[in-house]
């Protein structure tokens, strides 16, 4: 009876989380086109100062990370009730996608610096100047992938925006392949984790707090990023894996199988 009625409340709050994204979705949209419109129809609304269009693009920015966030939590749910759309990607290409996509979210000054370089040598160079190095194994340039895409984007993409968030001067994405599995690895050389909180930063609403820690370099958040990445990665049939030590960075591994239907 206990069980019954735990799994009940369980999918009570389940039904009233996806319910509540659902309808955050239309008020985030009208902001989103509100904004756009006075962006983009100056002759209509007026012409902006460079400070005024400066803080509508940034909420632009926001509005769509938010809308991002909702989406990311909506496949959560999809994923543990079986949904997903596999079709061939290159995971190299897409990687590189969601890293540009992070250094937006997080540095809003590195993305427009990144979005002046007139050709790939020289973006590929700007990102070494801003510590963040590539080591792709040659082999997977032109490999394709049997995936979710649009799950694949969001397990990377939290990996990515937490070692940017984490990190001092370094940040480090590394692929290969193994047999018929893909490995990423994202590296940062931020506070690191203690071995004994390794498990805890995958719960759910779990925060790793430290005794005598600096607050600046705590593992913070509100435990729904890597909880849920760790989710849809499973479902994939793939994990991810934490190598860390306090105060000597972190490194998460993604392992997921090339072809899903295998």
């Amino acid at each position: 009876m206990d069980k019954k009625k735990t799994d009940s409340q369980n999918f009570f709050r389940e039904v009233q989380i996806e319910f509540l994204i659902h309808e955050l979705k239309d008020p985030l949209s009208i902001i989103e086109t509100g904004t756009r419109m006075l962006l983009e129809k100056k002759e209509k609304y007026g012409e902006l100062s460079e400070r005024q269009e400066k803080t509508l693009r940034r909420t632009l920015r926001g509005t769509r990370k938010v809308r991002q966030m909702l989406y990311d939590l909506l496949e959560i749910g999809r994923s543990e009730a079986g949904c997903f759309q596999c079709a061939y990607f290159q995971p190299v290409k897409t990687v590189y996608e969601v890293l540009l996509d992070a250094l937006e979210t997080v540095s809003e000054s590195a993305f427009e610096e990144y979005g002046n370089c007139e050709d790939k040598n020289e973006a590929v160079g700007f990102l070494s100047g801003y510590g963040i190095v590539w080591d792709i194994a040659p082999q997977l340039m032109d490999t394709m992938m049997l995936q979710d895409e649009i799950k694949f984007r969001q397990i990377v993409g939290n990996l990515i925006k937490n070692a940017l968030y984490y990190r001092k001067e370094r940040l480090e994405i590394r692929m290969k392949q193994e047999n018929k599995s893909l490995f990423v690895e994202v590296g940062d050389d931020g506070p690191g984790i203690a071995a004994e909180h390794h498990e805890i930063i995958f719960k759910r609403y779990a925060q790793v707090k430290e005794a005598n820690a600096d607050s600046a370099l705590q593992r913070k958040g509100h435990g729904l990023g890597l909880a849920g990445a760790l989710i849809v990665a499973r479902y994939m049939g793939g994990d991810i894996q934490v190598k860390s030590q306090k105060g000597k960075g972190a490194i998460f591994q993604l392992i997921l199988p090339l072809n899903r239907e295998e």
